[in-house]
């Protein structure tokens, strides 16, 4: 009988599966290679460490990631936990201050008595007991050594996309005079800083743009660019009204002082709870450095922005989950193996999130010698799980939760929103049965 249960990798996903095991009274080993060994796009020697944006993205019942987030919160997720106990404003969304964040699930993972935590670099699958359950938790951006030996276990080709953070800025370098704070549509308090174009303006800034010269990354102009996270100089190719329809539209932002609307606005988010630090929302990139400093600077408002980090772009890998993930992310062909987090082809920091609960608790189930859970595909838990182990087509894409993929019986209510709320009733209503039945505790 197994007697504990090994998680590898320490980012979202890792901690929230490592988290969830520990609760149910099962002892875990957490292996992180940090600060040992760093990937690309990771610096910091702290736990979940969020690479990319500062944003879990909206809250609220209407939304499938606020749904979501509250699911987790039934389980009493430390991820969500500490996101909520570390937020910065952003409109009706949750956003936090990273660092602070990070702290947070770094001082509560390693001061539980049921998880040990391991400074190691995990390079092979196979490096633990056969009869001990093994979390596959390494991210979009696993090692070389262990995403060969994962696509040479599971005889499948790996998946590969490339992923974009944005820049951060200094919120004392932004022209307030030029720049204003307002959410779109008065949603929220200022949460945002808002840089508005003229048209003239933007014609400068997007010629300069899609001229500027990137970062020579390899194999990116072979390679798919995840829709979610593209750069912004890469949408702004497809045609020149693409980034005023996207990250840069006008709609809903109109400075006090303004007498008509604007051609186009670029929106910053507070990236720390201090409000010293400013990213550029949708503003993923792959330009050099320099050509960053040089063409953001053309944003009206950040001529003499200080950048405190540049965008980078970093390589994702993710696996053929259908066909190899079963619904608890368990690998069918090896029984004691599952794998969570992005490298699964969910898509989000909530949503890697979900995928440790769901590893985390069915690993548990093994160790504990108890029939394994299965989360219905009409919760966004659930919705997310069957998405990964049934899609039927042929081109296997990562995937963020939404209401698409949630299944209901209620689209006969045309009300829009009041058809969410309804889908979002139910699904907590299941997610709370399957909660009462672990003996879990919620937020």
């Amino acid at each position: 009988m197994a007697k504990l249960v090994h998680v590898i990798g320490a980012g979202l996903a890792g901690c929230e599966a490592a988290w969830q095991i520990a609760s149910l009274g099962v002892n875990v080993k957490l292996y992180e290679m940090k600060p040992s060994v760093y990937s690309p796009a990771h610096h910091s020697d702290k736990l979940a460490e969020l690479v990319c944006s500062n944003s879990f993205k909206a809250s609220g019942l209407e939304n499938a990631t606020g749904l979501l987030k509250e699911e987790l919160k039934c389980f009493n997720s430390i991820i969500v936990k500490c996101a909520y106990a570390n937020t910065v404003p952003a409109g009706g969304a949750l956003a936090v201050d990273r660092e602070a964040f990070s702290e947070s699930v770094t001082q509560a993972i390693k001061s539980h008595p049921l998880i040990e935590f391991i400074n190691q670099e995990i390079k092979m699958v196979d490096s633990f007991p056969s009869d001990e359950p093994v979390i596959i938790a390494t991210g979009p951006l696993t090692s070389d050594s262990l995403a060969s030996d994962i696509i040479n276990w599971t005889g499948l080709d790996g998946l590969s996309f490339y992923d974009a953070a944005a820049p951060v800025i200094s919120y004392d370098s932004i022209d307030m005079t030029k720049a204003f704070k307002g959410s779109r549509y008065g949603k929220g308090s200022d949460d945002y800083i808002n840089c508005p174009m003229n048209k003239d303006e933007y014609a400068v800034f997007y010629d300069a743009l899609i001229n500027a010269e990137a970062a020579d990354i390899k194999g990116f102009d072979d390679i798919k660019v995840y829709e979610g996270c593209m750069p912004v100089e890469t949408m702004a190719k497809r045609g020149k009204d693409t980034l005023r329809f996207g990250p840069l539209k006008p709609v809903g932002l109109l400075h006090p002082d303004a007498t008509s609307d604007h051609w186009a606005v670029v929106q910053l988010r507070q990236d720390n709870l201090e409000g010293t630090l400013y990213n550029l929302v949708g503003f993923q990139t792959r330009l050099k450095f320099g050509e960053q400093k040089r063409v953001f600077s053309l944003i009206p408002g950040l001529e003499s922005a200080e950048f405190e980090r540049y965008g980078v772009m970093h390589r994702n890998t993710y696996v053929k989950a259908p066909g190899l993930l079963d619904q608890t992310y368990r690998a069918f062909e090896h029984g004691n193996v599952f794998f969570a987090g992005q490298i699964t082809g969910v898509e989000g920091y909530i949503e890697s999130t979900s995928s440790g609960l769901v590893a985390g608790i069915n690993a548990a189930m093994i160790v504990l010698e108890r029939e394994k859970v299965i989360f219905p595909a009409n919760t966004a838990i659930g919705a997310l799980s069957h998405y990964i182990a049934n899609f039927p087509g042929k081109n296997f894409q990562p995937m963020g939760i939404n209401f698409g993929i949630i299944q209901s019986d209620n689209y006969k209510i045309r009300d829009k929103k009041e058809r969410k709320l309804l889908v979002s009733k139910l699904a907590l209503e299941e997610v709370g049965k399957i909660c009462s039945s672990l003996g879990l505790m919620a937020i």
